[in-house]
C-alpha cells in the first residue's frame, strides 16, 4: 500500500468531561486500522463549544490515550479552524444549497401545532441574507435517498423527505458539529470514519454535506458504527449513573493497567477467534480488522474488566509491580521500606486485583500499630472471645520460642489448632486480625516472618489486651 492509499482515520473527541470509556474504544479502533495499515491517526479536538469545553478536559483527553499507549500522528483543535467553517458555509450559501433561517422553535411550533415535529423549512424561499440571530440550514433535496455503506450495519437508507432542513451555522456565527465535522473530514482527507452507531443518524446529513462541498476531489470516507455499550441491565452506559462507571480516567486512578484495559476495550464488539481473550498490543494490530466488528450491543462488564486487570498485574515483572505500586503506596501517604514491599511483593502481586489494592495489603508493615478493621475484629475476635482469647495467648507462648521463618511459624500455627481442636483457617484467623488489623490479605506466615518477632509479638499482646474483659 502506497502512502497516497494509506488510510487516514480520526478520533475526534469534545471536550465537555472525561473521556468515556466507549470514546476510548473509538479511539483504539481508529488506531489499531491506522497501525495495521500504515496509515495515519489524528486526533482533533472539536471544542467549538465554547460554554461547555473545559482545558482542564483538553489535558484529560491528551493524558488518557497516552496513558492506553494511543499515539497519534496529526492534531487538531477546531478552534483555530473557524475560518475554514466560515468559508463553506459561505460557498454554500452563494451555491444556492443553504439558507438563512431567523425562525425560533416557538415559531415552529405555532405554525405547526405539533412540539415534536421538525423544521417545517419556512424560510427556504424567503431570501434572508446573513445577520444577527439568523442561523444557516442546508437544503435537503426534495426527493431521493441517501445509503450509507457502513462495514458494521451494512447498507441503511434514509429517504431525504425524512431529513429536515437542518442547521449548519448558529444564529451567533458559530459553526454547528456537522458543519465542522464534515469540513474538517474534508480537509484532513479522512478515508475511514469510525465512531459510535450514536452518530449513525448525523451520516445521511454528513453525506449530503461532503457532496455539497464537493468532498475536496476524495471518494466518500468508510464508515464504521461501533455497537453501544451497555450494563448489565442491557442499559446504554451512562454519565449520569455512577454504578456505571463510564469515566477511563476513573479505572486510570484505581490502579487498572493500561494493557488491560486496551485489550478488554478491543473485545468489546470484535474478537480475534477461536478461545482467545488475553492479547498484547502488537497481537490486536495485526489481528484487528473492522469487518469484523459485530453489530450487537456489547457488554462491558466490570467484573470482567477486574479479571482482565489480575491477569496482568500477576504477569508484571516484580520489579515492574513494584514501580507500578509505588505511587499508589505514596498516595495512600504510606512511610514504606523499598527493601521490606520488595521482600512481600511477589505475594501481594498474586492476589491483587487492582494497584489501588496493593497499600490496603502492606500497610501493617508500616504502620505501627496497624490500622485496624473494625468489622474484621468484632467478627474474627469479639464474637469469638473465648476462641480468640486461648489462641493468642497460645501464640504468645509458642511464638516465643519457635524458629522464625515462614515454615516454623506454619507449623507452631498448626499444633495451636490442633490442640485447641480448630482446622487451620479458624485457628490464624484470630492471629492474623491482631498482627495485620484485616481478616484477609498476604500468606499470613510470610508475612509473620517479614515482620519480626518482637513487632508480631507486641501485635498479640495488644490484641489479647483489648480482647480482655
Amino acid at each position: 500500500m502506497t502512502d497516497a492509499a494509506a488510510p487516514r482515520l480520526r478520533f475526534s473527541p469534545s471536550p465537555t468531561g472525561f473521556l468515556h470509556v466507549g470514546g476510548a474504544r473509538s479511539a483504539l479502533y481508529n488506531w489499531l486500522v491506522a497501525r495495521h495499515t500504515g496509515g495515519t491517526f489524528i486526533l482533533r479536538i472539536e471544542d467549538t463549544d465554547a460554554e461547555r469545553n473545559r482545558e482542564e478536559w483538553v489535558d484529560g483527553i491528551y493524558d488518557s490515550l497516552r496513558w492506553l499507549g494511543l499515539d497519534w500522528d496529526e492534531q487538531y483543535r477546531q478552534s483555530e479552524r473557524t475560518e475554514l467553517y466560515a468559508d463553506a458555509a459561505g460557498k454554500l450559501f452563494a451555491d444556492g444549497l443553504a439558507y438563512y433561517c431567523d425562525c425560533t422553535r416557538d415559531d415552529v411550533v405555532a405554525r405547526t401545532g405539533d412540539q415534536n415535529k421538525g423544521y417545517d423549512r419556512f424560510c427556504r424561499d424567503r431570501g434572508l441574507t446573513q445577520g444577527p440571530g439568523r442561523a444557516l440550514r442546508f437544503r435537503v433535496p426534495d426527493d431521493g435517498a441517501v445509503v450509507v455503506h457502513d462495514l458494521v450495519r451494512g447498507e441503511p437508507t434514509f429517504e431525504h423527505s425524512s431529513i429536515e432542513d437542518f442547521p449548519l451555522v448558529r444564529g451567533n456565527g458559530g459553526a454547528l458539529f456537522i458543519l465542522a465535522n464534515v469540513v474538517d473530514d474534508v480537509d484532513n482527507r479522512v478515508t475511514h470514519v469510525v465512531r459510535g452507531e450514536e452518530h449513525l443518524p448525523n451520516t445521511p446529513k454528513y453525506l449530503l454535506l461532503w457532496r455539497a462541498l464537493g468532498g475536496g476531489g476524495l471518494p466518500e470516507p468508510v464508515f464504521a458504527h461501533l455497537p453501544v455499550l451497555v450494563n448489565e441491565k442491557r442499559r446504554k452506559l451512562s454519565k449520569r449513573r455512577p454504578e456505571d462507571k463510564v469515566e477511563l480516567e476513573l479505572y486510570r486512578d484505581e490502579g487498572y493497567l493500561p494493557e488491560a484495559m486496551v485489550n478488554y476495550l478491543a473485545l468489546l464488539g470484535w474478537g480475534p477467534g477461536g478461545d482467545r481473550e488475553f492479547l498484547s498490543m502488537e497481537e490486536l494490530t495485526a489481528e484487528f480488522r473492522l469487518e469484523d466488528v459485530n453489530s450487537s450491543p456489547a457488554f462491558f462488564d466490570q467484573k470482567k474488566l477486574l479479571h482482565f486487570n489480575q491477569h496482568y498485574i500477576a504477569a508484571l515483572s516484580p520489579s515492574a509491580f513494584v514501580e507500578q505500586s509505588a505511587p499508589f503506596l505514596d498516595k495512600a501517604g504510606l512511610a514504606w521500606e523499598r527493601s521490606v514491599f520488595e521482600a512481600i511483593a511477589p505475594l501481594v502481586q498474586e492476589r491483587a486485583h487492582t494497584l489501588a489494592d496493593v497499600p490496603g495489603m502492606v500497610d501493617f508493615f508500616f504502620v505501627e500499630p496497624p490500622v485496624l478493621d473494625e468489622r474484621d475484629w468484632e467478627k474474627h475476635m469479639a464474637k469469638r472471645a473465648d476462641v480468640a482469647g486461648p489462641i493468642l495467648e497460645d501464640a504468645l507462648s509458642d511464638y516465643g520460642s519457635c524458629a522464625w521463618d515462614a515454615a516454623a511459624l506454619h507449623e507452631a500455627t498448626g499444633a495451636i489448632a490442633e490442640r485447641r481442636g480448630l482446622g487451620l483457617a479458624k485457628a490464624q484467623a484470630p492471629i492474623r486480625v491482631a498482627v495485620t488489623g484485616k481478616a484477609v490479605g498476604p500468606p499470613l506466615f510470610e508475612s509473620l516472618a517479614l515482620l519480626g518477632r518482637e513487632r508480631v509479638l507486641s501485635r498479640l499482646v495488644a490484641a489479647r489486651a483489648r480482647l480482655a474483659p
